[in-house]
């Protein structure tokens, strides 16, 4: 199945130059939506993996039912205030700002290992975010999973050592 159809191309948005990869179509046909869980788990299979993180929002959508796929709890990793428990936090640096994401305290194990997962791979700054606070909560990162990856934006060097895996890549030219 060539998942790469049910993906939708929008011209300048959210501003003029931005190509945006819009997910929503492989998000309303099951069969897609299915296949590109399958696939990404294929990724995955045999591999110790005790949790699956994402970053809200639309990591969620991906994470929640590859956790279910690979037998594997899901955490939430959230905005400050999201989350109704003690929470442990980190901050992070943006082009115009700064960042925080939360989880709970209680999330990880020492030394369990955690797949993140998020829709989309850009700058790779979320998911640095993302890595850096399951390091900090003592958890180890076995791999970064992404439904695509726009490689001419070089996120994936943000995330190097880890390994990461695209369902899709754009490298701008598509």
């Amino acid at each position: 199945m060539d998942l790469r159809k049910k993906i939708r191309n929008i011209p300048d948005f959210p501003k003029p130059g931005i190509m945006f990869r819009d997910i929503t179509p492989l998000l309303a046909c099951p069969d897609s939506f299915r296949e590109a869980i399958k696939q990404i788990a294929d990724q995955y299979r045999g591999m110790q993996i005790d949790a699956i993180a994402a970053a809200e929002a639309r990591g969620f959508i991906f994470a929640a039912p590859l956790a279910l796929e690979l037998n594997a709890s899901f955490v939430p990793v959230r905005k400050p205030g999201k989350l109704p428990f003690d929470t442990q936090a980190f901050h992070y640096e943006l082009e115009y700002g700064v960042d925080t994401l939360e989880i709970h305290t209680d999330a990880f194990r020492e030394g369990e290992q955690v797949l993140l997962v998020d829709d989309l791979l850009a700058t790779g700054g979320t998911m640095n975010a993302c890595v850096k606070l399951i390091e900090q909560a003592g958890a180890e990162v076995v791999g970064c999973a992404f439904a695509i990856e726009l490689s001419f934006l070089n996120g994936r060097e943000k995330l190097a050592p880890h390994e990461c895996f695209s369902l899709l890549t754009y490298d701008g030219e598509d």
